[in-house]
């Protein structure tokens, strides 16, 4: 690791799990007991910044209203749980007035080259496959990587910031129906929005969970539950008003790049 340099941005991490197929020990060992040594490797070199990757996920696994940085923890998860645990270590060392810490937890990143479930929905509306999920009304935060080097940028080129954890998230939450209707009009496909009982949904996700299915319980409850992170402490800390990047512009360009593939 290098002894000098401005800021050091620890983006090493094992990934939640939606198949539940990990083993738990490793979400520490890497989350939790990597994130222990670089930090201690950073006290002893003359870095100014400590920028440390965790997830709103080291909070709440399930949101109610809108989640602040003040909310108490309690993840549910070893994924969550080990990135609190590495938060609590991180805020429990004695860190010197010349050194800065930011602990920030993004929501749901996305960009150009992403993965995950942005890509399955994007095949399901390419395909004109119908949306199943409509009858779920639910409101969640993104964050694209435009908006998250913009946050980065801020605070490595302000010399005023102060050490802390910051949520990190686009400035609006979008529903998936209307992600659906983002996807088709970047698709050009017309959107198609089932609303199919929401209990029958539940129960064919619990097959999932025994048989394998695409869809499982976490994955459905990825894509319908509501989970809205404030940016608020951030942008207040800058002097923020709007972020360079809308929600919906961020999304259009990453299902734009997935047509390229």
């Amino acid at each position: 690791m290098p002894q000098q340099g401005e800021a050091l941005i620890h983006l090493v991490g094992k990934a939640h799990d939606t198949e539940n197929a990990s083993n738990p020990e490793e979400y520490f060992q890497v989350n939790t007991e990597l994130t222990k040594q670089v930090f201690d490797r950073f006290l002893q070199s003359e870095i100014r910044d400590f920028i440390f990757f965790s997830s709103v996920k080291a909070v709440a696994d399930t949101v109610e209203g809108v989640l602040l940085e003040k909310q108490e923890p309690d993840p549910k998860t070893p994924y969550g749980q080990s990135k609190l645990k590495a938060e609590e270590y991180l805020l429990a060392q004695n860190l010197p007035e010349d050194k800065r810490l930011f602990i920030l937890r993004p929501c749901m990143i996305h960009g150009p080259g992403n993965k995950g479930n942005l890509n399955m929905l994007y095949k399901l509306v390419e395909k004109g496959i119908p949306w199943p999920l409509a009858a779920f009304e639910n409101r969640r935060s993104f964050l694209s990587i435009d908006n998250l080097c913009f946050f980065l940028n801020k605070i490595i080129t302000s010399e005023k910031a102060s050490s802390g954890i910051y949520n990190l998230a686009d400035d609006d939450a979008l529903s998936t129906n209307e992600l659906i209707r983002i996807i088709a009009n970047a698709s050009g496909k017309k959107p198609r929005l089932w609303k199919i009982n929401q209990s029958l949904i539940k129960n064919f996700a619990g097959i999932g969970d025994k048989i394998k299915l695409p869809l499982n319980s976490e994955r459905l409850k990825k894509l319908t539950e509501n989970y809205i992170v404030s940016n608020h402490k951030i942008k207040q800390e800058f002097s923020i008003e709007n972020l360079p990047v809308s929600a919906k512009e961020g999304l259009t360009k990453t299902i734009e790049s997935f047509k390229e593939k």
